[in-house]
């Protein structure tokens, strides 16, 4: 049952990144010739009007098939005959859905839950919070020159510092301070972790606005930390084996998310989702910031890329995301991660 809901849960990140580009596809007077949730073989398919909607066996992405969009086509409602400027709206739609879903996500679970602010409420004894000279009330607006968005933000620096110290500004009743604390190493529940020994405010039952602000400060936060995962991955920082992981990853992530409750999946689905945006994001062939960074050449030079680049470019990248997709499938099957 849980499966059954986290691959749900899954499906409807795609829905939505796909709804994003069939929209603005329509919106822009584009002929959309098929919206398809998943990939490989047909399971169902209907006709509308003059779309084909399908359902396909693999429920690891989806595509919005538009007239013109793999070759040049003379027809007023193709996508090679629109502008570049509005062929970006199109491709930049699907990750702009995915964020507005985890904003709108974390926007309800604040409203149930609540959040911390990353203001001090309390400092423990002997700790290297009282060592620096952090007091209550202290708000902490930047770590190591990155700005503060959420307590993640705090607790992502701790870690990362390796228990080497850290430079905090703080707001200090209306004035900024300094503050450079270093970190101790800890044992809680088998696990070690870098804290420096300080609680945060809690506000248990925030106002619809206050949600709302918060819901943005929450997605703001993971998209940094998922560019930061990201150039952490590419350097090795990160360990693939133990660090890493791909479909059948989220999906076991996913259903045990859902055994947590609803409220826990819908955060889960809401910080995939971010994710699913930033990687489509990236500047590669066959991903959305592929296309972008193509149209965008197109826009300044007013010169229309040829398709056999555009064709052979995204052919290739395409092969890469593959080969890195399944790469990434046997690794989860091979040395799964821990949960």
């Amino acid at each position: 049952m849980y499966i059954i809901m986290a691959i749900l849960g899954f499906s409807l990140l795609i829905i939505v990144h796909e709804l994003g580009h069939f929209i603005m596809a329509k919106v822009n007077g584009i002929k959309v010739e098929e919206f398809s949730i998943g990939m490989g073989p047909e399971v169902f398919s209907k006709k509308g009007k003059e779309t084909q909607y399908s359902l396909r066996l693999f429920p690891i992405g989806g595509y919005v098939k538009m007239l013109g969009e793999e070759e040049e086509v003379e027809d007023e409602r193709s996508f090679s005959s629109k502008s570049p400027l509005r062929r970006i709206t199109v491709i930049l739609a699907g990750a702009t859905m995915n964020i507005i879903f985890a904003i709108i996500a974390f926007s309800i679970i604040i409203s149930n839950r609540g959040y911390t602010e990353t203001t001090i409420s309390k400092l423990e004894p002997d700790t290297p919070a009282i060592e620096s000279g952090l007091q209550v009330g202290d708000k902490i607006l930047t770590i190591d020159g990155a700005r503060v968005f959420t307590t993640t933000d705090v607790s992502m620096g701790i870690q990362l510092s390796k228990g080497d110290s850290v430079d905090l500004v703080v707001d200090r009743n209306g004035e900024k301070e300094n503050i450079t604390v270093t970190p101790r190493l800890i044992e809680q529940d088998g696990t070690q972790m870098y804290q420096i020994g300080f609680y945060y405010t809690p506000v248990e039952n925030p106002t619809i606005l206050e949600s709302i602000r918060e819901s943005f400060n929450e997605t703001i936060s993971l998209v940094t930390q998922t560019f930061k995962s990201l150039k952490m991955m590419v350097t090795g920082n990160i360990n693939f084996k133990t660090d890493v992981g791909g479909p059948v990853t989220i999906i076991k992530m996913s259903g045990q998310a859902a055994k947590n409750g609803l409220m826990t999946l819908t955060y889960f689905l809401g910080f995939i989702s971010i994710n699913l945006a930033v990687f489509n994001l990236l500047p590669f062939p066959a991903l959305d910031g592929g296309w972008t960074v193509i149209l965008l050449i197109e826009l300044i030079t007013r010169r229309k890329v040829p398709d056999k680049v555009v064709g052979a470019a995204n052919y290739v990248g395409f092969m890469i995301l593959i080969g890195f997709m399944i790469v990434v499938t046997l690794k989860d099957i091979l040395f799964p991660i821990s949960l």
